[in-house]
């Protein structure tokens, strides 16, 4: 009998590299909220602050703070994966495209990533590292 390749046996850990990419990118998606809310790690660009809370970027900052603190924990992750994956699609067409079709010129290249992550997230689920994964569910 011969060893597995590691291919084989880094493809049994794909179950753990999807909760760290859910865990990791969610970290990031949280920053991009207290930027917008609590002006933390910095400001919003280009003169620092935070934006009004009742305003698109106000929800935006909520959505992006409270759902990707949802998904860190792996809590409710499909709905919320899928919700904050349309904000990051609506984020990309009123803002970055209307600038330029391509997203390296657009600046939409963290909106759209963080779309396509979390819409794959919001069918693969949360991996074994979540929330959901200890109360036995599905989301």
């Amino acid at each position: 009998m011969t060893a597995p390749s590691i291919g084989a046996r880094w493809s049994t850990r794909a179950p753990e590299i999807l909760s760290v990419l859910r865990i990791v990118t969610a970290f990031i998606f949280i920053l991009s909220g207290t930027v917008k809310l609590f002006a933390f790690p910095m400001g919003v660009p280009p003169n620092g602050g935070t934006v009004p809370l009742l305003s698109e970027a106000g929800i935006a900052g909520v959505l992006e703070t409270v759902g990707g603190t949802l998904l860190l924990l792996g809590l409710f992750t499909r709905p919320i994966a899928f919700l904050v994956s349309g904000e990051m699609a609506v984020a990309y067409f009123q803002v970055s495209f209307p600038q330029s079709f391509w997203p390296v010129v657009n600046q939409g290249i963290p909106a759209a990533l963080f779309c396509f992550i979390w819409l794959y997230i919001s069918a693969a689920g949360p991996g074994p590292w979540s929330i959901d994964a200890m109360r036995g569910g599905r989301s």
